[in-house]
């Protein structure tokens, strides 16, 4: 009596796997079904074909995948070209100081109201990801130690990409990544 029994459930569940397998294989629509073997044998296992590409009447619809986050310029050489807007607040209720920079094959264009654009395009054209710091991984280690009160945001396009960062001096990883874009953040970002 066990053995009937346990080819019974046996095949009831080859039965249910050869149902699914359309469902599951490349190229034949249906969705994944989300059950897996503990799913009910609902109706997909007593209804007739669904025609390809059409889900069957007991499949779940899927959520779409999350759209991917815009990818960072790459570091390295770029091809200097930018445009962007500078807002350095050099600490709490002092005014802030505004720049323009305009840069053609790293090179300042005549639009540029920055004190160092020369210094600026080309550290751009060295490092086209140079105004997209990583953001701060929880396992990455920063020093405790304060720069300063500064603040300053940049937003544009470099090099077709667009920019919008925002820097300030509170710890020692965002230290580093204001040094690094400190030709870029002018004589008003300086320590």
């Amino acid at each position: 009596m066990f053995s009937t029994r346990r080819i019974q459930v046996q095949s009831l569940a080859l039965l249910l796997a050869a149902a699914l397998l359309p469902a599951c294989s490349p190229g034949q629509g249906g969705s994944t079904p989300t059950g897996g073997p503990s799913a009910s044998p609902s109706s997909s296992a007593t209804s007739s074909p669904q025609p390809s590409g059409s889900p069957s009447a007991d499949a779940e619809t899927s959520v779409p995948a999350p759209a991917p986050e815009p990818s960072p310029a790459p570091s390295g050489p770029g091809k200097g070209n930018a445009e962007l807007a500078i807002i350095v607040v050099p600490a709490e209720g002092e005014p802030e100081t505004s720049y323009t920079l305009v840069c053609a094959d790293g090179v300042p264009a005549a639009e540029s109201v920055h004190p160092a654009a020369d210094a600026a395009c080309a550290a751009l054209k060295e490092n086209a990801g140079l105004l997209s710091p990583s953001a701060p991984a929880t396992d990455r280690a920063c020093t405790e130690q304060y720069g300063g009160p500064q603040k300053a945001t940049v937003t544009g396009v470099v090099d077709g990409v667009p920019v919008d960062a925002a820097f300030s001096r509170t710890n020692g990883c965002e230290i580093s990544a204001w040094d690094a874009a400190k030709d870029v953040l002018g004589a008003a970002g300086g320590a």
